[in-house]
């Protein structure tokens, strides 16, 4: 597994997490295969939120966990809060420290690599939060610290209050999600692509060194569905299949292959609980595609070039 620093450290870290917002779907055996499937292909990092399956996900981790041979320490992980399903988004000091210490117990851990907050609230004070961040690192719960669907001027505002570094940014990118590079190459024009959404961030991430963490690396919209073996998508999975046989892999190796191939270290976060799934991605660490392999599959895409 290609390995990456983490944001300004010189810590390692896989280039691929294993996301297990669907394991609440899963018994406690099958989550320990697609754990053990992760971790055997080197994907030794976990993203979770405390709001993955009302919370069932994380227990069924818990459980799964507990009972394998794998040591806590061989582990990174990572939940996020911040969501109250349906009602409101929380940066409180209390409902910070109150979700971590619910994130553990459910985890069965002691503590979290790290911890993320979940899209930005549009109450958030950032002086609060750095009391809740300071907190949680000297009580020993929390190690690092990032952020979720922030823009430039938000990571900004909340990194100026506090006195860890924000590690990681968790933003949808994929062949059928490219806004945060699309404006850059229809710079100075009128047409769609053109408008940056991102405030661009995916530049101020290698300027500053923030790890920006890729989700539905596979997924149409946001949550619509896959585009791999979608019949909605014929060109995409045409050029898809014809990288995948040249580099004897699945298609879901090529599209992770595509997202790693981007120069920032992206790191990208596999949702899907399939062994097999997580596998064939896992092999698209180790594929540097061709700059016109990389172009091909964005026009495939149904993108275009000014």
């Amino acid at each position: 597994m290609k390995r990456i620093k983490m944001g300004c450290t010189t810590l390692s870290i896989p280039a691929m997490a294993l996301g297990i917002m669907r394991m609440n779907q899963k018994s406690v055996p099958e989550a320990q295969v697609a754990i053990q499937a992760a971790y055997d292909a080197g994907i030794n990092f976990i993203d979770s939120a405390d709001i993955y399956g009302d919370g069932k996900s994380e227990e069924i981790f818990g459980q799964a966990f507990k009972q394998m041979q794998l040591k806590r320490e061989n582990l990174f992980i990572q939940s996020k809060t911040g969501i109250v399903p349906g009602k409101r988004y929380d940066f409180s000091k209390e409902h910070i420290l109150h979700s971590v210490d619910e994130i553990l117990e459910r985890m069965q851990l002691d503590y979290l690599d790290s911890l993320v907050l979940h899209r930005p609230d549009a109450l958030m004070d950032p002086e609060e939060v750095a009391e809740a961040f300071d907190q949680l690192q000297a009580a020993g719960k929390v190690r690092f610290f990032g952020v979720s669907n922030f823009d430039t001027v938000q990571f900004k505002l909340l990194q100026s209050c506090l006195s860890q570094r924000l590690m990681f940014n968790q933003l949808q990118f994929s062949l059928k999600h490219t806004g945060m590079i699309d404006f850059g190459m229809h710079m100075n024009m009128l047409d769609e692509p053109s408008v940056d959404r991102d405030s661009q961030f995916l530049d101020y991430a290698r300027l500053h060194k923030v790890t920006v963490q890729a989700w539905s690396p596979f997924q149409y919209g946001m949550f619509e569905g896959t585009f791999i073996d979608n019949d909605g998508f014929p060109k995409l999975n045409q050029e898809l299949q014809k990288l995948a046989d040249e580099y004897e892999v699945g298609k879901n190796a090529i599209a992770a292959a595509w997202i790693l191939r981007h120069p920032a270290n992206i790191q990208m976060l596999v949702g899907s609980m399939n062994p097999q799934h997580i596998k064939d991605s896992a092999k698209g660490a180790k594929i540097q595609l061709t700059r016109q392999e990389w172009y091909d599959l964005y026009l495939a895409a149904g993108n275009y070039l000014p």
